[in-house]
């Protein structure tokens, strides 16, 4: 047999292994690690998601919450799962990169190197929140009060991000909140109708049966332009600051040792699942905020600007890392 045969089926062999290959993948149930309880918002979308993700690829895909340490835990057990595309990460700022800049290590992963995007899926603004009988209706009223004030303002925070996001607020505002540190949002709700708390950062979904039932409101929203659900609450920028832009967002990743082949189609599939109509009625029914079909290009770029971002608002207003 000629030398260029031999080539030719040693090709044509590669490329049937890898179309097979291709094809092949899904063959059992994937698994999707989320690094917060069942019941959250975020919970809920991954199954929501992992459900059409199933329907497109015909295999089963299931949610399995591995809360704890700021999502290091789920984001541990992801890198130590074999890279084959069955074990799929719902990352969320903190563990994909804000960890690494707000904790002392060692780390059990590196949230850039370790990780590889496969898809955007959500992301949803904050809220300037202050109790329903507050008497400050426009986040300006509310930084002259404190300006003028001769005891510091305490607001509620939940999360590491939005302490830090209420650091930067300070220094464009040229004010001191204190921050008070929750474990969650239901306590600040409870404190912030008790009137313990003059004001609170939150995300906007998780308010918003309290904000239309007046108990809460929202004096302005993180987001680059108003929520739909909330036309009349402005946002910060409009506010005065126009710098400030804030979103909690989530997102799918994989071991960046995954084969190409693998992320492709866990990519393509996605992508057909957030650009449908019935995502998008979803996101409406629940209030989660907007879709976020990025591709693994845009993912990656938006993660290192997010860490970047909050690298120069920890540089800027001193924060110390725990």
């Amino acid at each position: 047999m000629k030398i260029t045969h031999i080539v030719v089926l040693a090709f044509l062999a590669f490329a049937h292994s890898t179309h097979a290959q291709v094809a092949d993948y899904p063959t059992r149930s994937i698994k999707i690690l989320v690094p917060l309880a069942a019941g959250s918002g975020t919970d809920n979308a991954a199954r929501y998601f992992g459900q059409q993700l199933a329907g497109l690829l015909g295999q089963s895909v299931v949610i399995e919450n591995r809360p704890g340490a700021n999502g290091m835990i789920a984001g541990a057990a992801v890198k130590s799962a074999p890279a084959d595309g069955y074990t799929i990460f719902l990352g969320t700022l903190s563990p994909l990169g804000l960890n690494q800049l707000v904790m002392k290590g060692p780390f059990p992963y590196d949230a850039i190197t370790d990780f590889k995007p496969v898809s955007g899926l959500t992301r949803g603004m904050g809220a300037f929140v202050v109790p329903g009988n507050s008497p400050f209706k426009t986040l300006a009223e509310l930084v002259t009060a404190a300006k003028q004030s001769p005891r510091p303002f305490n607001v509620g925070t939940y999360a590491t991000s939005y302490q830090l996001t209420l650091d930067w607020f300070n220094i464009l505002a040229d004010v001191k909140f204190v921050g008070v540190p929750y474990k969650g949002a239901a306590p600040i709700f409870t404190d912030l109708i008790g009137n313990q708390l003059d004001w609170a950062v939150l995300n906007l979904s998780g308010a918003s049966t309290l904000l239309l039932s007046g108990k809460l409101r929202a004096i302005a929203v993180t987001g680059d332009t108003r929520a739909p659900e909330f036309p009349d609450v402005p946002t910060v920028k409009e506010s005065g600051y126009p710098e400030y832009s804030n979103y909690l967002w989530t997102s799918l990743y994989v071991r960046t040792e995954t084969p190409e082949h693998i992320t492709n189609k866990l990519t393509a599939a996605m992508q057909q699942v957030l650009t449908s109509r019935q995502a998008q009625e979803y996101l409406v029914s629940t209030g989660g905020g907007e879709l976020m079909p990025y591709g693994p290009v845009q993912m990656r770029k938006m993660q290192i600007d997010e860490v970047e971002r909050f690298r120069e608002i920890i540089k800027t207003s001193g924060f110390k890392p725990e």
